[in-house]
């Protein structure tokens, strides 16, 4: 029998709880989104003053994360230097800010953020992704 790891809801609560340092650290507003390895919502978090379209946005950027197993900036890269393709993927957000979490170098969910600028997203996804590896 196989066994792998999973990412608990105790797991995405920490992740969410560095972003959320990070982004308040900035005093930037944001939305938090932990999916599991099916690119289920696990974790969900808005400070109070976002604005609503980056819920769905954050969301989105943790699905295309898990969904192809590679960070967000992945895409916005290869679009920002002329492959155009990655418009075309399903479920693509060329944005940074979102990125697989990995546990024992197996892929359990993926975390994304959105809020302020997509570098931006990126520095609290790292922050989260830095908590997540501090637990295992």
């Amino acid at each position: 029998m196989s066994t792998k790891p999973v990412l608990t809801l105790t797991d995405a609560k920490r992740i969410a709880a560095a972003a959320d340092v990070e982004a308040l650290r900035n005093n930037w507003r944001v939305v938090v989104a932990v999916v599991d390895d099916g690119g289920h919502l696990l974790y969900l978090q808005r400070s109070h003053d976002t604005q609503f379209g980056s819920v769905e946005t954050a969301i989105a950027k943790a699905y295309a994360a898990i969904a192809f197993r590679r960070a967000t900036k992945t895409s916005e890269d290869a679009v920002l230097s002329g492959r155009l393709i990655h418009l075309a993927l399903p479920s693509v957000i060329p944005a940074e800010g979102g990125v697989p979490l990995l546990i024992d170098g197996i892929v359990v969910g993926a975390l994304g953020i959105s809020g302020v600028r997509s570098s931006e997203d990126g520095q609290i996804a790292a922050a989260g992704l830095a908590a997540l590896n501090q637990l295992t």
